[in-house]
């Protein structure tokens, strides 16, 4: 069999060779500290679940539900009013996929033809670049770096190469390296958008894990941000639904309809019960969610004062669940890296490498084990040596 030259373009998935030699060392007695996948430990809500299961009682429920309910996406609408304090978001502006991996892949094809540039950040999110390629088209990295805080420095990408690009992404805050946006950035993104004629792309999946100040927002509440740009808004971080898979696209309209007349083509609507569960939780109360937000900070500053501690230089986090840490004693091949620690210290972290070239020199971790966990997991990097 002959398969797509399109598989060529990637190697082995970095997740699942990490989780191979996880189980290996815990099948020897290994204690491990596994922080590279970013899967919250923390329980959907109460009144979420509650919604699906009840949902999910009523075999009319088991349809195909053929698109979204119409009180689902004034839910996304209200709920972007009521926590973001952006008005004028219709239901004609928001368009549901099966997550944000699966959302900006859709895009990509409904964006792209064969041949054609998006601008990505380096280091990003892989599928942000996977999605690109996988549609044929061109990535143009644009460098996220310590120089600038590992914030979007528009000023330096090249203005022939951005005329030539059909959209710009942007995520913040950032996975991997934890960076969290400004009003003054947003502001300079549109005006870049607007110079070049292009769309932005924003990820917005973890303004409500942001550290050291107020709740985060939304790219969509800066002027001019909905004639440029897009934003997928997700559930799965605030509300610990990872694997129900609800992500939003929304903002500028001819985009979002692009966007579901292509994905139309191929899926038959999200589950009823899980589109139950999503209304529940925009429209529920939110006093969870900023707790949470806290519960996170606590981990933070246990796992980031704890390197610090053994010599570390301090990671950069000040938003997301994860901590962007540069690799300690000189070292500079993180992947050479990650199997060292995994082999000595039993923690099990992500190479930056695997975010792209930028990457390379860092680690990602993730946090999701309680501060006690996270203090130990410390120790036995002091205890390894490391």
């Amino acid at each position: 069999m002959q398969f797509s030259q399109r598989l060529d373009q990637f190697g082995e998935e970095v997740f699942a060779s990490l989780n191979q030699r996880r189980l290996a060392l815990e099948a020897e007695g290994r204690t491990i500290y596994n922080l590279s996948v970013g899967t919250p430990d923390f329980h959907p809500y109460g009144h979420v679940v509650d919604a699906l299961v009840e949902s999910a009682r009523n075999p009319d429920d088991w349809k195909y539900s053929l698109g979204d309910l119409p009180e689902l996406k004034q839910a996304v609408c209200d709920y972007y009013e009521r926590r973001f304090g952006v008005f004028g978001i219709t239901p004609e502006m928001v368009a549901s996929c099966d997550g944000t991996q699966e959302g900006m892949g859709a895009l990509a094809l409904t964006m792209l033809d064969p041949g054609d540039v998006a601008l990505v950040p380096d280091p990003c999110y892989p599928v942000f670049a996977s999605g690109v390629k996988i549609a044929g088209g061109e990535c143009a990295y644009y460098p996220l770096s310590a120089e600038h805080d590992f914030l979007p420095h528009v000023a330096d990408i090249d203005p022939d190469l951005a005329d030539r690009a059909k959209y710009l992404v942007v995520s913040l805050p950032a996975n991997p390296v934890g960076s969290v946006g400004t009003p003054e950035l947003y502001d300079e993104v549109i005006a870049f958008a607007r110079e070049h004629d292009l769309v932005v792309v924003h990820d917005n999946a973890y303004s409500d894990i942001v550290y050291d100040g107020p709740r985060g927002g939304s790219f969509l509440s800066r002027p001019g941000a909905l004639e440029v740009g897009v934003e997928f808004f997700s559930l799965s971080k605030s509300f610990n639904v990872t694997g129900a898979r609800v992500s939003f696209l929304v903002g500028r309209p001819d985009v979002v309809q692009a966007f579901a007349k292509l994905r139309g083509q191929t899926d038959f609507g999200m589950f009823y019960p899980i589109q139950r569960a999503a209304i529940a939780a925009l429209t529920g109360p939110l006093d969870e969610v900023e707790h949470q937000r806290h519960l996170y900070q606590e981990r933070r500053d246990a796992l980031c004062d704890g390197l610090e501690r053994i010599g570390w230089e301090r990671p950069n986090a000040h938003g997301t669940m994860f901590v962007w840490a540069k690799l300690p004693g000189g070292r500079t091949d993180s992947l050479a890296f990650c199997e060292e620690l995994m082999e000595r210290a039993g923690v099990i972290v992500t190479p930056g490498a695997s975010f792209g070239p930028h990457g390379e020199g860092y680690v990602r971790m993730a946090l999701v084990l309680p501060p006690a966990s996270l203090e130990r997991a410390v120790q036995a990097i002091a205890d390894a040596g490391i």
